[in-house]
């Protein structure tokens, strides 16, 4: 593993002073600044061997006016529609800012040298939203009750306090379970996501078998199967659930990619979707409108995900900015830390039922 960078946070930790303290020492904007402060801060840097950047050196008069988008390091993950349409809803939203777009990939090296750390504590980027989290991504740990402005998208954790900004999975679960079941359907399959690495997931297949039960239908653990989230793994899954009960009349799907998956199961069992065999999706990707029949599903507006992911950044970024100048005072008496529970972004975005053709009444 090569040398971890050394930044401008280190250099106020290790001084004890604020990270404004910092720069006026490197800016030579020091007057105000008793001689004590200041050479405890110079022996910080030179001990160190702190090389400050050009954005860091300006740090308590301007931003990078830059945001970074991280995803997984994940097969063609940026021409997957989930990740297109919240990286499009970013980019708007940041736009009519002012901001810029920066995208990066999780790839080990760059997780190795924590260089998500690196971008933020030296002001290459103001603030990190990170798509497709997963309980795998045990390096989010470094954020956790911290000030450095990283929001989780469309998903959270219970072992680290983060921003997250995600769409209400719970509530998606309640309203397929009542659809399906106020048309009539009990014999009911379900292919979920890995809801051992997704929360969000997990909280729909949770909310769903949950709602099934108050409404009286039970949903057996073998009529549960991962698709992974993938139209193929989707379809593999459905053909499960065809074999574990053949007398299934609606099955739910996680998201709208497997439930395309299962049209091609139920077809290749030579029965109809739709008919033969009910399908209700949840995303209400363009692909769902276009299907045939129609794909009754649950709308997430994965656009108004990225947007409000990215506003509700920038409002943090905003306010931790002048909480950190209202608090930064030039005699070193403060880190410039700010308290993380009086900010704490989390939020979740109401869905919608969008009824089409691929549910029908029995």
């Amino acid at each position: 593993m090569g040398k971890t960078r050394v930044s401008i946070r280190d250099v106020a930790r290790e001084s004890g002073v604020s990270l404004t303290t910092v720069s006026l020492v490197l800016n030579k904007n020091d007057a105000r600044i008793s001689e004590a402060t200041r050479e405890r801060v110079l022996d910080a840097i030179q001990r160190l061997d702190y090389t400050p950047s050009r954005l860091a050196r300006g740090l308590p008069n301007r931003q990078s006016k830059t945001l970074a988008i991280l995803v997984p390091a994940l097969q063609h993950a940026f021409a997957d529609v989930y990740f297109g349409e919240i990286i499009s809803g970013i980019y708007e939203a940041a736009a009519e800012r002012g901001f810029r777009i920066m995208l990066e990939v999780a790839r080990r090296d760059y997780v190795k040298r924590r260089e998500y750390l690196t971008v933020l504590d030296d002001c290459s980027v103001d603030g990190i939203l990170f798509i497709g989290a997963s309980e795998e991504h045990t390096w989010l740990q470094d954020f956790h009750g911290t000030d450095r402005p990283l929001l989780v998208v469309n998903n959270h954790f219970t072992q680290w306090d983060l921003h997250r900004v995600e769409c209400d999975y719970q509530q998606a679960g309640r309203l397929a379970a009542d659809y399906l079941t106020d048309m009539g359907h009990t014999r009911i399959g379900h292919i979920s996501g890995p809801i051992d690495k997704v929360l969000t997931t997990a909280d729909l297949t949770t909310a769903f078998i949950e709602r099934l039960t108050e409404r009286g239908t039970r949903l057996a653990d073998q009529l549960i199967v991962d698709g992974k989230l993938h139209v193929e793994f989707g379809k593999l899954a459905c053909e499960e659930l065809l074999q574990r009960d053949p007398a299934i009349t609606a099955i739910f799907a996680s998201n709208d990619k497997m439930a395309l998956g299962a049209y091609q199961a139920i077809r290749e069992a030579g029965k109809k979707p739709g008919q033969d065999v009910s399908v209700m999706g949840c995303d209400d990707i363009a692909t769902a409108r276009l299907a045939e029949p129609g794909l009754t599903t649950i709308s997430m507006n994965f656009l108004n995900v990225g947007a409000e992911s990215c506003r509700s950044l920038l409002d943090l970024i905003k306010t931790q900015t002048g909480r950190s100048k209202n608090n930064a005072g030039v005699n070193g008496a403060t880190n410039g830390t700010v308290p993380a529970e009086s900010l704490r972004v989390d939020r979740r975005l109401p869905v919608e039922l969008i009824e089409r053709a691929s549910v029908q009444r029995v």
